[in-house]
């Protein structure tokens, strides 16, 4: 006889199959920032992995640097070391929450995942912040009460160059996953009320 606090079967199916989508988040791009301009006519573009950046970083860190902004590089970024250890461990928690199959689990995991989630857009938030705002005043090219700071997501224009903020394929993983993760614990929360 099945206990009466075991989530489904078709739901701990979901959670092992999004653990492995989680596995996969550590290996592709999270997120991406793309620069338009006249002079770039194909554009440039900034790939946020897990650990590490990608694209065209040493193009903008040059034009960066006429605006007095920071240079980006991944060493001077403590989540670059952090985040693949953290989605590893929830990728984890999802294999284990499924296997086990304990609606309580679901509950405390599906907390601690929008926790995560929440926290991890504040701080991008405040990266992109500090970026902007915290400019060189001895830079070659300086606009009276301009900051620089790109979109959370979405556009927004920056000077000549219209700057295009997105998440990548494994920010959109990591979305589904949410998603999912809230379906699966509704769906227990809604058989938990029916038994009662």
């Amino acid at each position: 006889m099945k206990n009466s606090t075991s989530i489904s079967t078709t739901n701990r199916i979901i959670l092992i199959v999004c653990s492995l989508a989680l596995l996969s988040v550590i290996f592709l791009p999270i997120w991406r920032i793309e620069l338009d301009a006249a002079q770039y006519p194909e554009g440039l573009e900034l790939k946020i992995y897990s650990n590490k950046l990608a694209g065209q970083v040493e193009i903008i860190n040059g034009l960066n640097h006429y605006i007095g902004m920071k240079t980006l590089h991944a060493d001077d970024f403590i989540e670059f070391t952090v985040l693949p250890y953290l989605i590893g461990f929830f990728a984890l928690a999802f294999l284990a929450v499924g296997l086990r199959g304990n609606r309580k689990s679901i509950y405390w995991l599906f907390g601690g995942f929008v926790l995560f989630g929440i926290v991890a857009m504040v701080d991008f938030y405040r990266w992109l912040y500090e970026y902007g705002h915290d400019l060189d005043p001895n830079a070659p090219i300086i606009v009276p009460g301009m900051a620089y700071q790109p979109p959370l997501i979405g556009f927004k224009q920056l000077l000549n160059f219209g700057a295009f903020s997105i998440p990548d394929i494994g920010g959109w993983i990591f979305i589904a996953v949410g998603i999912l993760l809230a379906y699966c614990t509704f769906i227990e929360f809604r058989r938990s009320r029916a038994k009662r």
